[in-house]
């Protein structure tokens, strides 16, 4: 059995209800509820609805979803379905059977590319081939263990033509250790040999700037990650953890020729 959760608002409580469906339902749900894109509805009910349920928040989006009477709601990378009464709530991966594509996936990617676009590269850790063939943007901890075994295969990702770019994430939060080196390696004159001796254990001097440590934070928050090293893909795919050059290399050329 597949077992979605559906939320349903009543006023200001909120009562979820698990209901456990099966298969041969969820299929014939992908297959015959997927309708064209709806015309422009109003969707004020559905705002209310999300602002007594997440009160203090606005979403970045609210479009109709390929399910006819639902919408796509995005928060970030986060993506949720919503009845246009604003009634009804699923949170889960919708998947066209048909083509055997995970829509909602394909949402989060985008969202994801959205918010590492928006980071400007220059507040960024490069190790740049000369000849770049793909580039992978890495959230990592200069204290994570399996960043500095990532750190010390650079010279293979460059030689394979993979850019890698570091966004900051000190996992034990703001004003501790980790973030306070994460300050003093972005503040660096040279940043990339800085990230070379914190990730080899060395002793880095301590130096503040308007360093771009708290906005590369915000992004993780707004990616929801919650580990280093964590990848991101030129199409905003997301791999958790440390992945071999040689590997990573593969990956690559299968969504590159897959796009």
């Amino acid at each position: 059995n597949t077992s979605i959760f559906v939320t349903e608002l009543h006023g200001k409580g909120l009562h979820v209800i698990h209901k456990s469906i099966g298969t041969g339902l969820f299929i014939f749900m992908c297959w015959s509820a997927v309708a064209p894109a709806m015309a422009a509805e109003d969707t004020s009910k559905l705002k209310a609805a999300l602002a007594t349920l997440l009160p203090g928040t606005t979403p970045d989006s609210i479009k109709p979803s390929a399910i006819a009477g639902m919408y796509e709601v995005t928060f970030g990378a986060t993506v949720l379905y919503m009845t246009q009464d604003g009634r009804y709530l699923l949170r889960g991966d919708l998947i066209d059977a048909e083509r055997g594509e995970n829509l909602t996936e394909a949402a989060r990617s985008q969202a994801r590319l959205k918010i590492i676009n928006a980071i400007d590269e220059t507040s960024m850790i490069v190790y740049a081939p000369k000849k770049v063939k793909h580039t992978v943007t890495v959230f990592t901890d200069p204290d994570c263990g399996y960043c500095r075994k990532m750190h010390s295969a650079m010279q293979e990702y460059n030689k394979r033509g993979i850019k890698i770019r570091y966004v900051a994430f000190p996992r034990s939060g703001v004003d501790t250790p980790s973030y306070e080196k994460s300050v003093s390696v972005w503040c660096a004159k040279d940043r990339a040999a800085a990230m070379t001796r914190a990730k080899g254990g060395a002793e880095i001097v301590k130096k503040t700037c308007d360093d771009p440590v708290r906005r590369h934070l915000q992004a993780v928050r707004e990616i929801g990650i919650s580990g280093t090293p964590t990848l991101i893909l030129e199409d905003g795919s997301l791999i958790p953890g440390y992945v071999p050059a040689e590997r990573l290399a593969e990956v690559l050329d299968e969504h590159k020729g897959g796009s």
